[in-house]
Order: structure tokens, then C-alpha cells, then sequence
């Protein structure tokens, strides 16, 4: 009896031990890691390989913890990392270049590049058929903020086209970044340049309040018929 004792207490000092030291690993392991917060300028399946990235633990293997904030809009990504908030910034190149035209001291790099074409989408306000970007003219377009990726790259496919968007079309930059897609849903405008997701969960939102308004209209339009037919002929 005292044997059998003896032999579970050492079990469990030698499983208490053991747990000891793999806490103390993870946490030792877990010390090396490298903090490092990145203001993304928008969350969009077009980066969809950070995001890769980060959940299959690459930046870990690496040394790195990474945090991800997100900052719509490049002038709000540039102020987070002039800030400190951030140590990395992601967003369009130009943010760099009106910050070191301003004048900053501690201005910042460019370093990297993430993607190799624009990711923006040109979302109608009704169905066309058959489009072309001749269907843009005289149209007015959120085109996001002056002089931001979205707008310049906008206005440079369309001039690859032979149309000037200064004279044939009217470019609204007066709408923030973040505030794009909410704008055009309160009807303003006949186009907007969103990213994904942004597209298919506006295009469903503005489903949902289609078949909403329908059903609700509708039904109440019915009932409301039926009322008044019933108080008349009874």
C-alpha cells in the first residue's frame, strides 16, 4: 500500500513537472515573439492573404506577433502609424508621398508591395445591360476621397479608355472612404468604386430592404384594401 503511495505521488510531482515546463516554454516562446500592430486601410478579401497568413501562424514562425487594427482610409492608416499606434501601415502608396510634401520630419517609407492590381469594384445603381464605360458619361460617381488609390485609379482606367472623366463625368470626392457604400445606399449617386466584401454585403442589404419594403407595402396595401371592402359591404 505505501509503494502504491509512493508511486502516484512521484506520477504526479513528475506530470505536475512536466506541465511546469511546457507552460514555461510556451510562455518563453511566446516572449520572443515580436509585437508588431499593422492599420490595415480596409478588411476586404483582397488581402485575403494576410489573413491566410495570420490564422495558419506564418508571422509566428517567423518571430512575429501580429496585431491587425483597422483604419478606413489611408490619411486615418498614415495618422496611426505618425502616431505610434501602429508600427506598419497598410494603404495606398500616395499616403507616403502627401506626408513627406507636407513637410514631416519623420516621414514615412515605403517598403513593400502587396498587391499588383487595383481592387476596387464599379457598382451600378441600376441593372445594364450590355455595359461599357460609356455608360459612365455624364453620370455622377463616389469615387472616394481626392486623390486617394481608389479615385486616382479609377479616373486612370477610365482615361485608358478615351473618356475624360474632368469633363464627361462627375467624379464625387466628397464622401469618405468608410462612408462610400453607406452613401450610395441612401441614394446618392449612380455608380460607386467599392471593395469586396463590401459589394455582395451591400448588394445583399439593399435585397433585404427590396423584398422588406415589398412584402411590407404590399401586405399592408392588402389589408388595408380588405378592411375598408369589409366595413363597406358589411
Amino acid at each position: 500500500m505505501k509503494k502504491k503511495f509512493i508511486l502516484v505521488s512521484l506520477c504526479v510531482i513528475l506530470l505536475f513537472v512536466i506541465a511546469c515546463s511546457v507552460l514555461f516554454d510556451f510562455r518563453k516562446e511566446d516572449n520572443n515573439l515580436k509585437k508588431i500592430t499593422v492599420a490595415e486601410v480596409a478588411h476586404t478579401i483582397f488581402y485575403a492573404p494576410q489573413y491566410v497568413a495570420l490564422e495558419l501562424g506564418y508571422f509566428e514562425d517567423e518571430g512575429l506577433d501580429v496585431e491587425l487594427m483597422l483604419a478606413n482610409g489611408a490619411d486615418k492608416v498614415t495618422a496611426a502609424v505618425l502616431s505610434g499606434d501602429a508600427e506598419i501601415g497598410f494603404s495606398g502608396s500616395e499616403a507616403t508621398i502627401y506626408v513627406y510634401n507636407g513637410g514631416e520630419k519623420d516621414y514615412l517609407q515605403t517598403f513593400a508591395q502587396l498587391t499588383q492590381k487595383d481592387g476596387s469594384f464599379l457598382v451600378s445603381r441600376k441593372k445594364i445591360d450590355n455595359f461599357t464605360l460609356d455608360d459612365l458619361k455624364g453620370k455622377r460617381i463616389i469615387a472616394g476621397r481626392a486623390y486617394g488609390m481608389p479615385e486616382m485609379t479609377l479616373k486612370y482606367a477610365i482615361k485608358k479608355n478615351g473618356i475624360d472623366p474632368d469633363k464627361e463625368l462627375e467624379l464625387d470626392t466628397s464622401v469618405a472612404f468608410a462612408a462610400m457604400s453607406g452613401t450610395f445606399i441612401a441614394g446618392e449617386g449612380d455608380f460607386v468604386s467599392l471593395f469586396e466584401h463590401n459589394v455582395t454585403k451591400r448588394m445583399y442589404f439593399c435585397t433585404f430592404l427590396f423584398h422588406y419594403f415589398f412584402y411590407y407595402f404590399f401586405y399592408m396595401s392588402f389589408f388595408t384594401c380588405f378592411k375598408v371592402i369589409c366595413i363597406f359591404f358589411f
